[in-house]
């Protein structure tokens, strides 16, 4: 994995001038852009009818109170523990440093559905933790008071617990490249560690901070499967019911243009924060910097903060998934099927979106107006969620008077999937190209190369070497997408994502665990990537991605 997904800051050209070459880039934005598109049609021209009204007058309070609600709780979740945590593990050393290091990413690889199944399992009235303290106490269900994982505070934890390692992750990028030397002249006038961090290093660091938790945050906002499950009223959920239960595209266009405007919110956050971060220059900046020991009962402290972190965030959950799945050999057969829909989908999805992701590399090695159209439409639309692309897709299909039949609803899948994927296949062969020396493409060009042929035989080769990370990554956000499948599957193809919320949805988190764990599995494959590349990093050394 290349890194974040992050929408990037696009070069805007001064001057349009526009190439045949820009022709493949064009196209690659405006086939990601459609399905926002429409959307944003379908709620500006077409009627909600009586299922709007309905919407408008009596569930909108909660879905906006259940979306910004979660959003505020999570975010606060997420800080608490995400950034302490990256500053333990980048500037101290104690007891486990170097296995925490990588295991607080792994959460990463676990769809927040997938938590919320564990979590809403162990905390229920008949889970293992309130079974065990009704037979030590004899009390009844009745007598006790136990938190509850079906609320809104039980989602923005659960949701929390799976995303807290976007931010980790940029609060660490943030704390590694951070200035030496203003760090040394804070202790040599006399400060404590503490002061230093809250004065010196969180500043510096809060724009990254802030583009990890609007990354969080959008995810947050796009979630379904968990909402859904633990009953928790969401824009997002609202959006799928009002197409599957009202059969109201336009009603469902207009609550997604409420969510629209929120991801747009969060997005011109990120960027204002982004933009505020200055410069710090010094010819030491990125010299080494020895970690500080923690010993004792402070070493001691340190590692079970950060364990707490990781269990809550996987190793309690998926524990208690692979315990469920024993109990449930009888399903093996069921899944086998839902994986091999599972395979076909995702595999076409990342296909398509492959294909996108090398246009839009090799586009970004110019600087003209295709190059930033394809840049700014693929990482726009990472950020907006699989519910609202799926709507658009089924705008744009009945538009064209096609139905979910036939092959219609794989290539449909496939295009939203690659609609909002895209560009995390891109990033690593746009690292790939960055780090190719400029002289190569400036040789090809002095020796009469055409753009096009210096694509096909420089930058082509060069992109391909990051390829198969690209490829692996498309996979399995495809692999995990859940509200853009069940609003587009083939019909009677479950994928491992909706059998999963089918069995937890009829309560038989038995027969869940078993698909949720497969889909965990696959996604822990990019992550341990990442979290290689991150453990060979070093405060003070500067890395270029």
């Amino acid at each position: 994995m290349a890194g974040l997904p992050l929408p990037a800051r696009v070069f805007i050209p001064k001057r349009l001038n526009f190439r045949p070459a820009d022709v493949p880039a064009v196209l690659a934005g405006v086939i990601i852009s459609v399905p926002v598109v429409s959307v944003l049609v379908a709620a500006l021209f077409m009627g909600g009818g009586e299922a709007w009204q309905h919407i408008r007058d009596t569930l909108m309070v909660s879905y906006l109170g259940g979306t910004l609600g979660t959003l505020a709780l999570a975010a606060f979740f997420m800080l608490v523990f995400a950034v302490p945590a990256a500053w333990l593990v980048t500037m101290h050393d104690f007891p486990g440093r170097p296995v925490f290091e990588w295991l607080l990413i792994l959460p990463l690889a676990a769809p927040g559905y997938v938590l919320a199944y564990a979590w809403g399992d162990l905390m229920g009235v008949g889970g293992p933790l309130q079974s065990v303290l009704r037979d030590l106490t004899g009390w009844s269900a009745r007598d006790y008071w136990f938190p509850s994982m079906r609320s809104m505070p039980g989602l923005a934890f659960v949701l929390a617990s799976g995303l807290y390692p976007y931010v980790y992750l940029t609060a660490r990028t943030a704390f590694v490249s951070q200035s030496i030397c203003a760090l040394e002249a804070a202790r040599s006038l006399g400060a404590s560690p503490l002061r230093s961090f809250w004065s010196v290093v969180l500043p510096a660091a809060r724009p990254a901070i802030a583009a990890g938790l609007a990354l969080a945050l959008m995810e947050t906002a796009a979630d379904y499967g968990a909402a859904e499950y633990l009953g928790v009223p969401t824009l997002t959920f609202g959006i799928v019911r009002a197409w599957k239960s009202f059969g109201e595209p336009a009603a469902a266009a207009r609550l997604a243009v409420i969510l629209l405007v929120l991801v747009v919110g969060l997005l011109l956050a990120e960027r204002w924060s982004r933009g505020r971060a200055g410069s710090q220059q010094s010819s030491t900046r990125w010299r080494t910097v020895s970690r500080t020991k923690l010993g004792g009962l402070t070493g001691l402290g340190a590692a079970m903060f950060c364990l707490v972190g990781f269990s809550i965030g996987f190793l309690v959950p998926v524990s208690r998934l692979v315990w469920r799945a024993l109990e449930a050999r009888e399903y093996v057969a069921p899944v086998g099927e839902a994986l091999k829909n599972t395979l076909i989908l995702a595999g076409a999805g990342a296909a398509f979106g492959f294909v996108l992701a090398l246009v839009i590399a090799l586009a970004g090695r110019g600087k003209g107006p295709a190059a930033a159209f394809a840049r700014l439409t693929a990482s726009s639309a990472y950020a907006i969620p699989g519910a609202v692309l799926a709507l658009g897709a089924l705008v744009v299909l009945g538009g064209l008077g096609l139905t979910l039949t036939g092959i219609v609803p794989v290539l449909a899948l496939a295009w939203v999937y690659a609609s909002r994927f895209t560009t995390t296949g891109a990033e690593p062969m746009v690292a790939a190209l960055a780090r190719a020396p400029a002289s190569l493409g400036h040789a090809a060009e002095s020796l009469g190369a055409s753009p096009l042929r210096r694509a096909r035989e420089v930058d082509l080769p060069i992109a391909l070497s990051g390829a198969s990370a690209g490829a692996l990554i498309l996979f399995v956000e495809c692999l995990k997408e859940l509200p853009a499948t069940l609003m587009l599957r083939p019909f009677s193809w479950d994928t491992l994502a909706v059998r999963a919320n089918a069995y937890a949805s009829d309560e038989r988190l038995a027969a869940a665990a078993l698909p949720a764990l497969l889909i965990t599995l696959a996604g822990l494959i990019p992550v341990i990537l990442l979290s290689w590349r991150l453990s060979h990093s070093r405060p003070g050394e500067h890395t270029h991605e």
